[in-house]
This record gives structure tokens, C-alpha cells and sequence, in this order.
């Protein structure tokens, strides 16, 4: 059955990346969520998607150049809705305690494309052994430099190669950088290149699917797993098809 990963929780119903959005996820059945961290001044992952807090918070500026102090001040809800006036950005250590009991999958993207955090991985993965979630989590990144130093970690923690673009040598190259996963933008996918991964043991993960007709596609076809904002859509469409 095609696992289904709420998109930085369900972010179609509250803001992307917040703990409302998680329990909101949670809420409807979806199998996990996703979400990304970046680095605070003082080396605290937290959960945003992008590397200025302008788009989803009262403040203006770079992660990078706050506190965890600092940021935990700024207000990352109002901004989606007035009810959510207040909701502060939340740490992957809130997510990963919110998560013991929940025990949901979860899909940590490291956001150290444009700025390469210095320790990310180490960090993140510190964090994932001490709440003892290897099993609940995959980790994703755009960044090759990234993913080669996932692969020189001493750690079995799965993660992923995440791509949008087309290239010859894709799975040859996740296969060398040790990758348990594709997650690849919805257009790469295709029975031929399902067909291709399975045969050589690596699962794919599509994003984002919102319409039904696509979100239909992704089940129709087997595809091992979806990010969607919408998972109460995609639930009750993939209940349709895969139950």
C-alpha cells in the first residue's frame, strides 16, 4: 500500500510546519508527514522550509541568524489564519516528542541546498538516536554534498535521494551514495522507472500530489509512497483503490 506523507502536515488546513499542522495530519490517518529543518544560530534544528522566516513568520531575516531564544518569538501562524495567531516554530525535538507516542513515519528534509549547514547531518541524526526513531524515519535532501556525508556516518538511518530533474544516472548514483529512496517531483514518475528501482531494491516517494486524478495515478500504479497537503483527500482516494 502506497504510504502517504502529509506535506509539512497537513498544510492545506494549517500552517505548513507547525505542530497544528502535524496533529491535524495525525488526525486525518496519515500514514506520516514531512517536514524540514534548518539550524538556528546556536546549532537547534527547527522545523521551516524556507531559509528566511519573511514568507511564514512576523519577522524578516535568516534561520541562520537567530537564537532558538530569538525565533521561538515570532509568530508562525497568523500569517495562515488569525486562529492561529501565536504558533511559534517548532523544534525537530518537539516533533520527535510529539511522535513517541504518535508513532507515525516521518520524513525529515535537510534544507541545506542554498546554505550548507555546517554539522546538519550529524545533528539531525544525534537527534533521531536519542528519541530512538530509526525505524520511524527517512531523511531527504537535494544536496549531493549532503547525501555523501550521510553516507559516511556510521549510522543506519534511512534516507533518500531528492531530485526534480531528469538524469540518465539516477539510480546509479543513489545506489552509490547509499540511498534507500528516489523522492522525485510527481512528472518523473512512470511505470518504466518503477519498474527499474524495485529491481534494484530502492522504493520512490512522489511530490506534491494534490489533484485527485493524480493522486489516483500514484496509487494505481504502486508507487511506495506520496507527499501530499492534502491527506484527507488522498486517504479516502487511495481507499478506493488499494483497499
Amino acid at each position: 500500500m502506497t504510504t502517504i506523507y502529509a506535506h509539512r502536515g497537513a498544510s492545506k488546513q494549517a500552517p505548513e510546519n507547525t505542530m497544528p499542522a502535524f496533529d491535524l495530519a495525525y488526525h486525518y490517518g496519515a500514514d506520516g508527514v514531512e517536514t524540514d529543518v534548518q539550524l538556528t544560530k546556536d546549532n537547534v534544528p527547527v522545523l521551516i522550509h524556507d531559509e528566511n522566516v519573511r514568507r511564514t513568520t512576523n519577522g524578516v531575516g535568516f534561520v541562520q541568524d537567530y537564537t532558538y531564544n530569538e525565533l521561538k518569538k515570532l509568530d508562525a501562524g497568523s500569517w495562515f489564519h488569525p486562529s492561529f495567531k501565536g504558533t511559534p516554530i517548532p523544534t525537530l525535538d518537539e516533533l520527535l516528542t510529539w511522535n513517541q507516542e504518535k508513532k507515525m513515519k516521518l520524513n525529515i528534509e535537510l534544507k541545506n541546498n542554498l546554505i550548507d549547514y555546517k554539522n546538519l547531518e550529524q545533528i539531525v541524526c544525534d537527534k533521531i538516536i536519542a528519541y530512538d526513531m530509526i525505524d520511524k524515519i527517512v531523511i531527504s535532501t537535494f544536496n549531493d554534498k549532503c547525501l555523501h556525508r550521510l553516507h559516511q556516518l556510521p549510522y543506519d538511518i534511512s534516507y533518500a535521494f531528492l531530485t526534480s530533474k531528469k538524469r540518465k544516472d539516477l539510480i546509479r548514483f543513489a545506489k552509490q551514495q547509499g540511498a534507500k529512496g528516489l523522492h522525485l517531483r510527481y512528472r518523473l514518475l512512470n511505470k518504466r522507472l518503477l519498474e527499474n528501482t524495485n529491481r534494484e531494491s530502492l522504493y520512490v516517494a512522489v511530490y506534491t500530489v494534490n489533484q485527485p486524478i493524480s493522486l489516483a495515478r500514484v496509487f494505481k500504479i504502486n508507487c511506495q509512497a506520496v507527499f501530499t497537503d492534502v491527506p484527507n483527500i488522498a486517504i479516502r482516494i487511495r481507499q478506493k483503490i488499494q483497499d
